[in-house]
């Protein structure tokens, strides 16, 4: 689940367009959460150095093949965004938690 307050927006390495939709650039590629008016992901890569094209009408949540929105294209999705910005995946470990606290 994502932070409270936070919305984050996607940034890919790649983009298509969905003549569908009317026209609506959509994410492809690798995908990272972005949050709107940083120069840089959710994980620490600079947008501008990187190469990545922002998305800041397409939510985090609607990156995900589960979700039917725009993960059409979208081949792998940054395993560190999905941990702090929400949905680690299927194949992700399981949080940690503390067995037996200390006295």
């Amino acid at each position: 689940m994502a932070k409270r307050g936070k919305q984050y927006a996607v940034a890919a390495s790649g983009q298509w367009t969905d003549e569908e939709e009317g026209r609506r650039r959509l994410p492809a590629g690798e995908v990272h959460a972005w949050e709107p008016g940083r120069n840089e992901t959710v994980c620490g890569l600079s947008l501008s150095r990187s190469q990545l094209v922002r998305f800041p009408h397409v939510g985090w949540p609607d990156t995900f093949p589960e979700s039917g929105g725009a993960a059409d294209r979208v081949q792998r999705v940054c395993r560190r965004c999905a941990s702090v910005a929400g949905h680690r995946g299927g194949d992700a470990r399981p949080r940690w938690q503390r067995v037996r606290p200390r006295p």
